[in-house]
C-alpha cells in the first residue's frame, strides 16, 4: 500500500546555522547543573546566564553586537549566588526577571544599547519570599507586571511586580517543582513534580483543577500548554526511553498519544510556537533539534524533520515572534549555547520563491502591548495577548514596539508608563504635551520648560531620577508593612488591643 504524503506547508522547513562572525562567542557559559536552558533574547537582547565567581551573573548584549565577546564586558551581577533561571518580560524588551540559589528574584530595567561601563548590581525590584532557591520564572502572556516563580521550597509565588507584592501562594506540591507554564490567556497554570504528576492549577486561588500521572520515568518530565488548551509534555519512561506525550486538559492521566524517542538520558526542552503550533524538542547534551506540527485531530503530533550539527546544546534560546526576519520566510530563531562558549544562532526557514509577504505562515502575534493589568486579572478579567500583524511589526525599526506601525504606538507608549520599576527610553517618544509627560516636569523646580528645549536627553534622565526616588521609597515603606504585621500578630497572641495603633 502506498504511503500518502501527508500535505503541509511546513514540510520543508529546514534549519541553517549562521557563520561564526554573525554569532557570539568567548561566552562563560555557566557549568550549573541546574535543568535550566540558560539563555533568554527577544527582539532587543540576548541575555545568557554565565559563570561567576563569588555570586551570581548574566550576560545582556544587544542583538546586534556579534562577534567575540570581550571578558571585561559589563554583567548583570546583583545575585549573592548562581542565576539558575532568566526571562524576558513580553510586555517591556528592556526589562528581564532573574531567580537564583539565594533565593531571591530580582527585575532589573536594562537600558537601550545595553550595559556600557559598569555591571548593573541594583535591581529594579527585589522580590523576596522564597526560603530555597529558586528554579524557575515565568511572566504572565497577557497581564502587565504578573510574574510567577517556583523554589526548591516546593512553593510557587505569583507576584505583582509592580507593587513587589505577593498574589497568590501556592503550596500543593510534594516534592520538586520541575516545570511551570501558563495556558494562552494565563487563567490557568500547568505543573510537573518529581512526584510524576502534572497538576493543573487556578493561578489566583491556588486550587488545583485536575491532576493526574505523567511519564512513569524517573527523571525530569516537562509540561507545556498549547493554544487550545491541551498539554504536551516531555519525560522518562520506565525503562528511561525519552517521551513526548499530548494530554487533554479535562483528563489528565491518560494520554492521547505518547510516543517514545530515543534512549538518551538529556532532557527535553520543548519549545512551541503558539501562532503556528510547531513544536520543537531539544534535548540538553543533544546535538539535534527535533521539530512536529500539531493539530488538532489524531494523530496530533506529526514529526517533520530534525536539525543535526556536531557540537551538543548546553543551553537554548528562542527568539519571539516579532523578532523574525520575514523577508527569509524565517519562522523560527533558536540561540544554542555550546560548551567551548559559542552562542550559535539557528535559523529556521520556509523556502518560497516569491518574495512577498507570506501571509500564511506569519498569523497575526502576541504584541508587545499586554492586554490587562495585575490588579484587573487579579479580580478576575481574563484576556489573551493582544495580537499585531507580523508584516506591520517588521516595517520600519528593528524596536517593534517603539514606532506606530500596527496602531500601537499610543497604547503601546501608555502600557509601558504603568511599568512602576522602570520606565525605557523609548516612553519619551510621543509628544512631550501628554499628561503622562507634563505633570513631572512641572514639578521640577519650575523647570518645566526648560527640560522641554534641553530635547529627549534631558527628559529621560529627570524621569529616570524620580522613578528611581520612588522605587526606593516603595522599598523602604514596604519594609515597615512586614515589620508591622509581624508585630500585630505577635500582639494578638496575647489579645492585645492594636486598633490604636493604626495612626
Amino acid at each position: 500500500m502506498a504511503r500518502v504524503v501527508r500535505n503541509s506547508k511546513f514540510r520543508h522547513i529546514f534549519g541553517q546555522a549562521a557563520k561564526k562572525q554573525d554569532c557570539y562567542e568567548n561566552i562563560r557559559i555557566t557549568k550549573s547543573a541546574w535543568d535550566s536552558t540558560f539563555c533568554s533574547v527577544n527582539p532587543k537582547f540576548l541575555a545568557i546566564i554565565t559563570e561567576s565567581a563569588g555570586g551570581g551573573a548574566f550576560l545582556v548584549v544587544p542583538l546586534e553586537k556579534m562577534g567575540r565577546i570581550d571578558r571585561d564586558v559589563p554583567l548583570v551581577t546583583g545575585h549573592k549566588a548562581a542565576v539558575l533561571d532568566i526571562a524576558w518580560c513580553p510586555h517591556n524588551d528592556n526589562v528581564i526577571a532573574s531567580g537564583s540559589e539565594d533565593c531571591t528574584v530580582k527585575v532589573w530595567q536594562i537600558p537601550d544599547g545595553g550595559l556600557t561601563s559598569n555591571n548593573l548590581t541594583q535591581a529594579a525590584v527585589d522580590l523576596v519570599a522564597h526560603q530555597r532557591r529558586v528554579g524557575q520564572v515565568v511572566w504572565h502572556p497577557s497581564a502587565l507586571n504578573v510574574l510567577l516563580s517556583a523554589g526548591g521550597d516546593m512553593k510557587i509565588f505569583i507576584w505583582n511586580v509592580g507593587k513587589a507584592t505577593i498574589l497568590t501562594t501556592i503550596d500543593c506540591h510534594p516534592e520538586v517543582i520541575l516545570s511551570v507554564s501558563w495556558n494562552y490567556s494565563g487563567s490557568r497554570i500547568v505543573t510537573s513534580c518529581k512526584d510524576k504528576i502534572f497538576r493543573i492549577i487556578n493561578p489566583r486561588t491556588g486550587h488545583v483543577v485536575k491532576s493526574g500521572m505523567g511519564h512513569q520515568g524517573a527523571k525530569p518530565a516537562r509540561a507545556i500548554y498549547l493554544r487550545d488548551g491541551r498539554i504536551f509534555s516531555t519525560g522518562f519512561s520506565r525503562m528511561s526511553e525519552r517521551q513526548y506525550a499530548l494530554w487533554d486538559g479535562d483528563n489528565l492521566g491518560n494520554a492521547l498519544t505518547m510516543e517514545e524517542l530515543d534512549s538518551s538520558n538529556g532532557i527535553l526542552f520543548p519549545f512551541y510556537d503558539e501562532d503556528t503550533s510547531l513544536i520543537f524538542l531539544c534535548g540538553k547534551g543533544d546535538s539535534t533539534i527535533r521539530y512536529f506540527e500539531y493539530t488538532s485531530e489524531a494523530p496530533y503530533i506529526h514529526y517533520i524533520n530534525t536539525y543535526s550539527s556536531s557540537d551538543p546544546q548546553r543551553g537554548m534560546g528562542v527568539m519571539p515572534k516579532r523578532g523574525m526576519n520575514i523577508s527569509t520566510c524565517e519562522i523560527a530563531r533558536f540561540y544554542k549555547l555550546l560548551n567551548s562558549g559559542l552562542c550559535e544562532v539557528i535559523s529556521f526557514t520556509v523556502p518560497r520563491k516569491s518574495e512577498l509577504f507570506q501571509e500564511d505562515l506569519y498569523p497575526d502575534t502576541a504584541a508587545e502591548e499586554h492586554a490587562m493589568t495585575a490588579d484587573e486579572w487579579m479580580e478576575g478579567k481574563d484576556a489573551e495577548p493582544r495580537l499585531a500583524s507580523v508584516r506591520d511589526l517588521n516595517s520600519g525599526t528593528k524596536s517593534h514596539s517603539n514606532n506606530n506601525s500596527g496602531g500601537l504606538g499610543v497604547n503601546n507608549t501608555n502600557q509601558k508608563q504603568e511599568v512602576v520599576f522602570g520606565k525605557s527610553s523609548t516612553n519619551q517618544k510621543t509628544s512631550p504635551t501628554s499628561p503622562q509627560n507634563s505633570s513631572p516636569q512641572k514639578n521640577g523646580n519650575g523647570g518645566g520648560t526648560n527640560l522641554l528645549s534641553q530635547g529627549q536627553h534631558a527628559d529621560n534622565e529627570f524621569l529616570e531620577k524620580l522613578v528611581e526616588e520612588m522605587r526606593r521609597v516603595k522599598i523602604i515603606v514596604k519594609g515597615h508593612e512586614r515589620r508591622i504585621k509581624t508585630l500585630e500578630e505577635r500582639l494578638s497572641q496575647y489579645e492585645a488591643p492594636v486598633d490604636d495603633l493604626d495612626d
